[in-house]
């Protein structure tokens, strides 16, 4: 799930990121058609990206950074630096977002970016991968990365 936020009306709506996929979300208050890739996404959180969302949440984001961690649940340095990416993307205001890629789960885009062991972190800008941080790092090591 995703928050949008309604460029007509201003309010915040849950997005399925599979059903936008599919269908057009509208606003829940005003009706208005809702974009879920315009950039007026909650980045408080991190976005899940899943093979299907993975060209609209990261390829198509233009204008801010996106790193995207690669992790699976039975990994044990994913679970350390799970809250680290959860501290940058409730400080991002914007600068970059922060999305998650289940390995096991979605196995085409792991496989298209070589992910070989998790966790790998991968920074992209405008589409293009720019980065990639391999092994658990500290706050600032990625921080200094996204910089």
């Amino acid at each position: 799930m995703t928050v949008v936020t309604c460029t007509n009306c201003g309010a915040k709506n849950r997005v399925d990121e599979s059903a936008a996929a599919k269908s057009q979300p509208i606003c829940g208050r005003c009706g208005g058609m809702l974009n879920a890739n315009s950039g007026t996404t909650d980045t408080g959180r991190p976005v899940t990206v899943t093979d299907a969302t993975f060209a609209s949440e990261v390829l198509e984001a233009r204008g801010m950074l996106v790193l995207l961690d690669c992790w699976a649940e039975w990994c044990g340095p994913c679970r350390m630096v799970a809250p680290i990416l959860d501290e940058l993307a409730a400080e991002a205001q914007g600068r970059y977002r922060i999305a998650k890629l289940n390995v096991d789960e979605n196995p085409r885009t792991a496989a298209q970016f070589s992910i070989r062991s998790i966790p790998t972190m991968l920074i992209f800008k405008n589409g293009a991968l720019v980065d990639r941080i391999v092994g658990a790092q500290s706050k600032q090591s990625i921080a200094a990365r996204l910089r």
